[in-house]
């Protein structure tokens, strides 16, 4: 297998649901994308091309794209959905009156997990705010322009700013960064001392919008599409003239993972466009849930149909495994479940 084996476009939506528009969308940036130099390895580069993507403007759209640039490389993918969700938060912002200025050339982040032991504080003089602490989990901040934080704004609230990354007053750690996958998508603290923030929203905002849902599940999109190549390696396999009835087995648990993870996505974004908020946070918990539980299997399939071979002497095949089993945590497993549990029981659990 490698990252160059021609898959389908569109890749996770059916062409009627995207529409002619939005497919040249996604089909100008894959373009980009499939013309840009070592794609995901050469992070300048990589941004540079993510720097330049247009926000579609249907879900659907932007999910295809994250979906069939993953399938490309997970990197590259890793890179742009942050960009992607920030451009869709401001997007989100001017619709409701909050109109931030955005440089256009600009390459943006989104900063807003938190770790114990570090706080990042928003602090006002009436007329501007400055921001001052530490934000764990700052992805490329030594690479990037611009990023929307969350800081806190008193004990119990959190509110979002834009942040100029370029600014002496922010300091972006090198790392600790150990991982083997992701390696050059540096997620390390920020250290920030005074630097002055444009706050995006009243406290809460950033939570509360229906966007945040979206964005989360876009994130899951990735996820699938970086999954689909491995599902393309296993159907080789079973091609072969070897192949017995367990490489048919295991090519098939893959394959129906995919497909009812697909299902689900392609569910919740039709749900989200229609635009009802009720259940929103549940159904994308839901989906991000089905889509990770579906990247493990694909993975494992992969592992026990193929055998060492691909991950010791196939360059793309193990880098993709790596950075897809690093980009997969991000879904909390065990924990989400029991979100999910709480939310069903507590709630209608509506489907």
């Amino acid at each position: 297998m490698t990252d160059g084996s021609p898959l389908p476009f569109p890749l996770l939506f059916p062409s009627a649901v995207l529409g002619e528009s939005a497919l040249d969308d996604v089909r100008e940036a894959l373009q980009a994308a499939d013309a840009t130099d070592s794609l995901g390895r050469d992070i300048a580069a990589t941004l540079a091309w993510a720097g330049g993507v247009r926000l579609p403007s249907k879900l659907a759209a932007r999910w295809e794209l994250l979906a069939s640039v993953a399938a490309r490389d997970v990197v590259a993918a890793r890179v742009l959905e942050p960009h992607l969700d920030a451009l869709s938060i401001l997007d989100e912002a001017a619709s409701a009156g909050l109109e931030i200025a955005v440089d256009p050339d600009a390459t943006w982040g989104v900063f807003a997990a938190e770790g114990a032991g570090l706080r990042l504080e928003a602090r006002s003089d009436g007329v501007t705010w400055t921001l001052h602490g530490t934000k764990p989990w700052c992805l490329l901040a030594a690479h990037l322009s611009y990023a929307l934080v969350t800081a806190w704004v008193d004990d119990d609230h959190r509110q979002l700013f834009a942040l100029d990354l370029r600014d002496p007053a922010v300091t972006a750690r090198p790392g600790p960064w150990h991982a083997r996958g992701l390696a050059q998508v540096v997620s390390a603290p920020i250290d920030v001392d005074g630097a002055f923030a444009v706050p995006v929203g009243e406290p809460g905002w950033y939570l509360r919008r229906p966007g945040f849902a979206h964005g989360g599940v876009g994130v899951s999109a990735c996820w699938w599409g970086g999954a689909v190549p491995l599902r393309e390696a296993v159907r080789d396999a079973a091609r072969s003239e070897r192949a017995d009835q367990l490489a048919a087995m295991h090519l098939g648990r893959a394959d129906v993972a995919l497909w009812a993870a697909r299902a689900a996505l392609v569910e919740t974004a039709g749900i989200f466009a229609a635009g009802d908020p009720a259940g929103q946070g549940l159904r994308a918990a839901r989906a991000r849930t089905v889509v990770a539980d579906t990247v493990e299997t694909v993975i494992a399939s992969a592992a026990h149909a193929l055998g060492p071979l691909p991950l010791t002497a196939d360059e793309a095949h193990a880098r993709r495994v790596a950075d897809l089993q690093v980009y997969v945590r991000q879904h909390h497993a065990e924990r989400d479940l029991a979100r999910i549990g709480a939310d069903v029981a507590t709630g209608d659990g509506a489907w």
